[in-house]
């Protein structure tokens, strides 16, 4: 058995912060709170629904994740945040239109009380967008300065004992790593001379960090997937995790992908194209935009079906995205799949999908998983880049050289072997080896 972790306990209150309050915030904190008036049961999260199997199967240890770890409690969770458009949740909530105002109605005081901070905010990284209610400053320093200011405020008029920041803004404007980013020292000397290169969702991590804060990347945006961003995490001993929730389409791919491989059946296409219109289809409808959470989909494939391994199998792939912009679907995205395989004697066969989810209703567990899974690790200790955490992502940040893993039933083992090991059990391989 391993050595168990010593984690503080989840004493006090927990405020969790997002940058931006729009459909995805806006939707986690109405579960929460409906979850915590005995409104609704919290699916789709992990954190309150799954079980975790400890020891041998005949054991019969199978507690609740939430019961097995010291998780905060949802009773205790604060939620605040910054939005360049919407004035509270409730006004989020009611524009996003992701839930019912029979459900809204019950909790909409709460919801009005969840009071939106004016957010950092260029329209260079998002052009679709208009934001109204935004900072100034002299700097992007200066604006770093109040986020920080704006952090630690919350902490205080909330009585927070912890905090927690999850980025759920828009995409950004496609970037690269610049030499801005490649150490603290540099990142903050561009923060002092607004370097271009430098995007509003890094000042609101680089704050969080410097605060103390862990913070996840719900976007595909950098943000905290840069040299001077990991090096400040391990500086200051705060967990990070990124990037992009996974939700619709790319949770498909990443379940059925790793079926095709382990039956070695064979690939020669998947092309995928979505519609929604929320504000995520109306920022991603600007190319720039776009080619950033192009970037992140595309990367699912390979990781998975290893072309380098099976030339035969999956050497040839094409491989298509497309996102438009349908104002009509609302937050309910549609994802429509097609999937050339082929199988014995190369016989070539097809496979449909047509998934019309709701894009917000499956992020918003994520919101809540991440929250207390970073929260979690933050008292145990851990620091830097959580790479167990790769299940909630469509392109995970790994914690070294080593590419991401993407299939996600080996990212679920990931996930509950870590919580195994740091609670003192050992870890389940399924092995069945004498």
């Amino acid at each position: 058995m391993p050595e168990p972790l010593t984690i503080s306990p989840a004493t006090g209150r927990l405020g969790v912060l997002t940058p931006g309050m729009g459909a995805v915030a806006s939707t986690a904190y109405a579960g929460v709170l409906a979850v915590r008036a005995g409104l609704a049961a919290p699916i789709g999260s992990l954190s309150q629904m799954a079980h975790i199997r400890l020891g041998e199967r005949d054991e019969g240890r199978n507690p609740r994740i939430r019961d097995f770890v010291p998780l905060a409690d949802l009773d205790d969770l604060v939620f605040g945040g910054w939005d360049p458009i919407s004035a509270n949740a409730l006004e989020a909530a009611r524009t996003a239109g992701v839930l019912d105002e029979a459900d809204l109605a019950p909790l909409s005081s709460e919801l009005e009380g969840i009071v939106a901070m004016p957010a950092v905010f260029d329209k260079r990284w998002v052009k679709k967008l208009d934001g109204v209610r935004v900072k100034t400053g002299e700097s992007k320093w200066d604006l770093a300065q109040q986020v920080i200011e704006d952090i630690e405020r919350f902490r205080v008029d909330n009585r927070c004992d912890r905090l927690v920041m999850i980025w759920c803004g828009s995409t950004e404007a496609y970037q690269e790593p610049s030499e801005v980013h490649q150490t603290v020292e540099s990142f903050e000397e561009g923060l002092k001379a607004s370097d271009e290169n430098i995007a509003p969702s890094e000042i609101y991590a680089y704050a969080a960090l410097v605060s103390g804060v862990p913070f996840a990347n719900g976007a595909p945006n950098l943000t905290v997937d840069l040299p001077c961003m990991e090096e400040l995490a391990r500086r200051n001993g705060v967990p990070i995790a990124g990037k992009d929730f996974k939700t619709g389409q790319t949770l498909i791919k990443t379940i059925l992908a790793p079926g095709f491989k382990a039956r070695m059946l064979g690939m020669r296409g998947w092309y995928s194209t979505n519609i929604l219109g929320n504000r995520d289809g109306e920022v991603l409808d600007d190319p720039e935009n776009f080619k950033t959470k192009e970037v992140s989909k595309l990367g699912v494939l390979d990781t998975i079906l290893q072309p380098d391994v099976y030339p035969d199998l999956y050497g040839n792939i094409d491989h298509v995205v497309r996102i438009n912009y349908y104002p009509p679907r609302g937050d309910n995205k549609e994802g429509w799949d097609n999937i050339d395989i082929f199988g014995w004697m190369g016989y070539p066969m097809q496979i449909k999908v047509d998934f019309l989810c709701r894009d917000s209703i499956l992020a918003a567990p994520i919101v809540l998983d991440l929250a207390l899974f970073l929260d979690l690790a933050a008292r145990a200790g851990q620091s830097g880049v959580q790479e167990w955490l790769s299940f909630y992502w469509k392109d995970p940040q790994p914690a070294g050289d080593s590419p991401p893993e993407h299939d996600v039933f080996i990212q679920q083992t990931k996930l509950k072997n870590t919580l195994r090991e740091w609670m003192g059990e050992a870890p389940v391989t399924h092995s069945e080896a004498g």
